[in-house]
This record gives structure tokens, C-alpha cells and sequence, in this order.
């Protein structure tokens, strides 16, 4: 029974957008694993940039530094 967590920033994925990860993940884990479909669980979970960091900066911060580098 694989249960995957998925992690995105709240920056507005769509439902339809959402639904392709569901599927998308669904299909992978049946074909690689031969995991059954009913049994697998797909969670997707929004978090707002400002509580997501990397590389020691909230990811807005971080964007704004790559942004900045490659002009």
C-alpha cells in the first residue's frame, strides 16, 4: 500500500494540473513497483513560499537570487 507525499508551493497549480501528479504518479508506481492502483495513496500538499526554504532563505529570497545571477 505505497502512500506518497507530494510537496509544492502554493503558487496556484491547477486541479487538472494536480489530477496529471495523481495519475502520473499512480501509473508510475504500478509500472515500476507493480503496485496495485487502489491502494496506492497520492497526497499533494501546498505550502506557502514563505514557509519553504532553501539553501538557508525563504524561496521567494532564493528565486530572487538565481534571478539576479543570470542577468
Amino acid at each position: 500500500m505505497p502512500y506518497v507525499n507530494i510537496k509544492i508551493t502554493r503558487e496556484g497549480a491547477t486541479t487538472q494540473q494536480k489530477a496529471e501528479l495523481i495519475k502520473g504518479v499512480t501509473e508510475l508506481l504500478v509500472r515500476v513497483l507493480n503496485k496495485t492502483p487502489a491502494t496506492t495513496f497520492v497526497v499533494i500538499d501546498e505550502v506557502a513560499t514563505e514557509d519553504w526554504g532553501v539553501a538557508g532563505v525563504p524561496v521567494k529570497e532564493f528565486r530572487q537570487g538565481i534571478q539576479q545571477q543570470s542577468h
